[in-house]
């Protein structure tokens, strides 16, 4: 069964690629959103199985083809699911249905053909990124992870007529290329050393070996993989595709953002776990980079006026969050912040979409305000994704990055979880900035400006809440915005932190304590690793107390934004005048851009046509071909003077070369 949850997205890619122009709109969006529903309901009873199965024995494989043998180098075309692919083939399909059936009310306007190209890149999308999460060995991943790259391209690019949607899509496929390039000779690397490519195997091996004290083959293996990583999950080098991907349809951002293609990076890691975790300098990079892009994006996404690169960079932040936690060790808590944060970004990202769908394609907060009583459901909706979003009690976000920031804290990670609770307070700022800009106040503007999605004439601007499909996409997310942190409730407040149970065997070995009951907690298997559950339970209090620090955070961050957008909006334009430099810096997102046109782009453009084009390409190529036939023309030319014609011409021509001949021997 386990291939059917990516043929059945594939197929339907395949019909609406096939028959799109001939089906109606209504056959091609039931096409899509069928073949993602089944898909779920396969995933679904997948999961059910394998929670019936023993901890220490949860998983299900099926050999679908012996794909490459060559000598030692040997793989089939495997899919297997444990406990961590079950929890993101749930999210994929169960996430990616309800944005499927978002976009037949959001793209209804495009013509029939369109219509079911956008569908058809929309399930080839989900196919290839359940492919991603389902192979057992690094290649079979690889066709996914390159799969997806392939659909963030069409469909970032999808409005190809718009020069920036086009331009967009390439930068999107060309950043992600380079760091391909890195996850290619981290594959390679792990086969020269341990012979396979197959997950279980590797950490089967690396299990059998001592964490390295240097930086050695492990150390640059894992690196290397995690520079594929950062490709993937937009982080500081590779971060400068993401934000421009906002030239897609939102939903496609949401996509993107909140259930497939960002999210590749994260697990990746999780599934190497044990790799990761036999590299420790590898691991204190993960952490870093992923500390200063969270901190990085979210000074950026504070004075950002396009409603959707606000979320963009909410994105890169979060993702910069669930590096932290991998960084640190805590793949629990960054797997169960990949798990709550696609409820909560994907419920903020449709939203954003009903909001420019009721403005007929209006982004820029600054022509926003009052719409929370035209767009009630909208309102309330976005609310709560906002709410969980900036970490507020009992919401799901609360539980997930409390999790990240405990573990960072208790690793001893003092300055990591300074700059961790820091990025918290602006996540909670920039979000209720939107809220306070878009929904609160009066409105600023009475006309569109051009805008990239839904483009129409002045005269239709009644507004209209979302349309059914819209909004049954919108309360399902809320409801699991507010639900889906309590499987992960930790024991200091009272719960048993359930995603750790079960995501256990994923990241190491499972061992039963002697007083274990049928529903026993999985423990890994990792040094130290008891000693520190030992000591979590014994410093419950202090659990406690971090839970009261980043609640406070939260609602900090909420006020400071309810006064400066809100209650007194001429503050934040002094704030802004007052702080000139620095606001330039952050609406310019550091010149990151403008410091790679100048660096890379502009020199390799530059050796391109005056060097390579100019240069070798027309001097030397050019000219040498030119050249030749120069030469051949010329000859043919002097050649051509000899034939006249003239009997009389040709006899003196023979007479005089008998002449010579006989000379010639005369004189030897």
């Amino acid at each position: 069964m386990l291939l059917l949850i990516p043929l059945l997205p594939f197929v339907g890619f395949l019909l609406n690629a096939s028959f799109g122009r001939r089906i109606s709109k209504a056959a091609a969006g039931a096409i899509a959103c069928g073949s993602m529903l089944a898909s779920f309901g396969v995933s679904t009873i997948a999961v059910w199985r394998l929670v019936g199965l023993p901890p220490e024995s949860r998983a299900l494989a099926q050999t679908v083809l012996r794909w490459i043998t060559s000598g030692d180098f040997d793989v089939s075309f495997t899919l297997r699911v444990d406990p961590l692919s079950a929890l993101m083939i749930l999210v994929v399909t169960g996430i990616g249905s309800l944005i499927h059936i978002y976009s037949t009310a959001y793209m209804h306007e495009e013509r029939d053909s369109e219509y079911a190209r956008y569908f058809s890149y929309l399930n080839l999308f989900a196919a290839f990124m359940l492919v991603l999460v389902l192979g057992s060995n690094f290649l079979v991943m690889f066709v996914g992870w390159e799969g997806v790259g392939l659909c963030s391209y069409l469909l970032i690019g999808f409005w190809y007529q718009k020069e920036s949607a086009a331009d967009a899509g390439k930068k999107a496929f060309i950043v992600n290329r380079i760091g391909d390039f890195g996850f290619i000779l981290g594959m390679l690397l792990a086969f020269v050393r341990f012979g396979t490519l197959d997950f279980q195997e590797i950490a089967r091996s690396v299990a059998a070996l001592r964490p390295e004290t240097t930086f050695g083959t492990l150390s640059a293996l894992t690196l290397l993989l995690f520079v594929g990583a950062t490709g993937k999950s937009a982080q500081i080098p590779l971060h400068v595709w993401l934000p421009d991907a906002m030239e897609g349809p939102t939903p496609v951002s949401a996509l993107i953002h909140a259930a497939t293609m960002v999210t590749a990076g994260v697990y990746m890691i999780g599934r190497n776990a044990v790799l990761f975790g036999h590299a420790p300098h590898t691991l204190t990079i993960v952490a870093i980079i992923g500390t200063a892009t969270a901190l990085m994006a979210g000074t950026i996404g504070l004075v950002q006026n396009d409603i959707k690169r606000v979320l963009a960079y909410s994105t890169v932040s979060q993702l910069g969050y669930m590096f932290l936690a991998m960084g640190v060790g805590a793949y629990t808590a960054g797997i169960f912040h990949l798990f709550t944060h696609a409820f909560f970004k994907a419920l903020l990202f449709l939203g954003s979409g009903a909001v420019i769908h009721a403005l007929a394609g209006e982004q820029d907060l600054r022509r926003m305000g009052g719409l929370k009583r035209e767009l009630p459901i909208t309102y309330w909706t976005f609310f709560t994704g906002a709410l969980a979003i900036a970490g507020v009690p009992l919401l799901a976000g609360f539980f997930s990055k409390d999790e990240i920031l405990y573990r960072t804290f208790a690793g001893g990670h003092l300055w990591l979880w300074t700059v961790g609770l820091l990025t918290s307070l602006l996540t909670a700022t920039y979000m209720f900035r939107v809220v306070f800009l878009a929904f609160h106040g009066e409105r600023a503007g009475e006309h569109p400006a051009p805008s990239t999605e839904h483009p129409a004439p002045s005269t239709q601007r009644h507004l209209h809440d979302a349309p059914p499909a819209m909004a049954l996409a919108l309360i399902v997310l809320a409801a699991g915005s507010v639900l889906a942190g309590y499987v992960g409730v930790p024991r200091a407040v009272g719960g048993s932190n359930r995603i750790e149970q079960f995501l256990a065997p994923s990241f190491g070995e499972v061992r039963l304590k002697p007083d274990a009951t049928n529903d026993a907690r999985a423990a890994l298997l990792q040094p130290g690793q008891e000693r520190q559950e030992e000591a979590a339970s014994a410093t419950e209090g202090l659990e406690r107390g971090l839970m009261g620090v980043s609640s406070a955070i939260a609602l900090g961050g909420i006020g400071i934004a309810w006064f400066f957008f809100l209650k007194k909006k001429r503050a934040a334009d002094e704030m802004a005048v007052r702080f000139a430099g620095v606001h330039r810096v952050l609406a310019n997102k550091y010149y990151v851009d403008e410091m790679y046109e100048a660096a890379v782009v502009q020199p390799i453009r530059i050796a391109s046509d005056e060097g390579l084009w100019n240069g070798v390409d027309v001097r030397v190529i050019d000219g040498a071909v030119n050249g030749v036939g120069g030469l051949v023309g010329g000859s043919s030319s002097a050649l051509r003077r000899i034939q006249t014609g003239s009997v009389r011409l040709y006899a003196v021509s023979v007479m005089l070369g008998v002449v010579v001949i006989l000379g010639y021997y005369v004189w030897r």
